[in-house]
C-alpha cells in the first residue's frame, strides 16, 4: 500500500502470533465493515534484546521496509524510541512516562510540527489489577483476561485509540481520529504498547 492510502487509512488491526523466540505481528488496513482487510505491515521482533529495534515491512518477505524504531538508550525504562523511514528520516518518536506508568501505563508520542499527543490506559482500575495480576503467582504467567484499552490525547482533544479486542489473543483495533498523524508513527506505538508493555 502507497503511503498516500495508508495515511487515508482511518483504522487498523494488529494481531500478534506468538512463537517461541520472535514476537510476531500483522498489520492490517480496516475492510470498512470493522474486520481486517489488506496487510500493511508485518513485524518480527526478538524477545530478550536490550536495545530494541523493530522493523515494520510491508509484508512477510521482508522485502520492503515501511518503517522502524529503535531505543535511543540500552536497558532505560524511560527511553524514548526513534521512528524512521527506510530511509533514516525521523517520523517522529515516542516514549513511556515512568513515573505515570507506576499506576497507569502512559506514553507521549511526538510528531514534528505537532503538539504532543498523550496515551494512557483508559480505566485506571483495570490498570491497577493488571499490576496486581502480574504478581500473584501462577496467574501472573497467564494472559491477563480482561481486555484493556489505550487512549490518545492532543490536550484535551480525542485523537485516537487501541483498543483490545479479544481476551486471550493479542488482537488490537487502532483507530486514528486525527488526519494529520503519520499513520507509520501510531502503527510502530501500538506494535510497542504491545510488545514493550512489560517494560
Amino acid at each position: 500500500m502507497k503511503i498516500q492510502e495508508l495515511q487515508a487509512q482511518r483504522r487498523f488491526h494488529v494481531h500478534q502470533r506468538v512463537t517461541m523466540m520472535i514476537n510476531r505481528y500483522e498489520v492490517f488496513a480496516d475492510d470498512g465493515q470493522g474486520e481486517p482487510g489488506p496487510l500493511v505491515a508485518f513485524v518480527e521482533q526478538k524477545r530478550m534484546t536490550f536495545k530494541e529495534q523493530v522493523t515494520l515491512y510491508t509484508d512477510e518477505s521482508k522485502g520492503s521496509v515501511l518503517a522502524a524504531f529503535k531505543a535511543r538508550k540500552v536497558i532505560d525504562l524511560a527511553s524514548a524510541y526513534d521512528v524512521t523511514t527506510p530511509d533514516g528520516a525521523s517520523i517522529g518518536y515516542f516514549g513511556k512516562k515512568f513515573g505515570r506508568s507506576l499506576l497507569r501505563s502512559t506514553w507521549q508520542l511526538d510528531q514534528p510540527g505537532t503538539e504532543s499527543v498523550t496515551i494512557s490506559e483508559r480505566s485506571m482500575a483495570l490498570a491497577l489489577f493488571r499490576r496486581v495480576w502480574d504478581v500473584i503467582p501462577w496467574a501472573g504467567d497467564l494472559p491477563f483476561p480482561w481486555m484493556y484499552h489505550f487512549d490518545f490525547l492532543r490536550g484535551t482533544t480525542h485523537v485516537g485509540t487501541v483498543e483490545k479486542k479479544t481476551r486471550f489473543r493479542d488482537h488490537y483495533r487502532v483507530t486514528i481520529d486525527d488526519p494529520a498523524l503519520d499513520r507509520r508513527l501510531v502503527l510502530a506505538q501500538a506494535v510497542a504498547l504491545d510488545t514493550l508493555q512489560s517494560r
